[in-house]
């Protein structure tokens, strides 16, 4: 899994990849992208992971938190 990030400097990442993560259909998180039912936030990473950025997803049934390091790619994962 790799983020990116747009011209404002946003973290963007495939949603396809993001649905597996927390076990739904890409359509059925794109859906809910739409109405608002997804939460996203991307933290600096402290501690153990400074340096990197902490990126917490949350769907209605699932959560998911993946460290990234500076260049987008995934240093860790966790179901929450």
């Amino acid at each position: 899994m790799h983020f990116e990030r747009d011209a404002r400097g946003d973290w963007v990442v495939d949603p396809e990849q993001l649905a597996s993560r927390l076990e739904i259909k890409p359509e059925r998180l794109r859906h809910e992208l739409r109405l608002g039912l997804i939460t996203s936030r991307v933290e600096a990473g402290k501690d153990a992971d400074e340096g990197c950025w902490r990126v917490t997803v949350r769907s209605r049934k699932a959560a998911w938190q993946g460290i990234f390091n500076d260049a987008g790619l995934l240093v860790s994962e966790r179901r929450l």
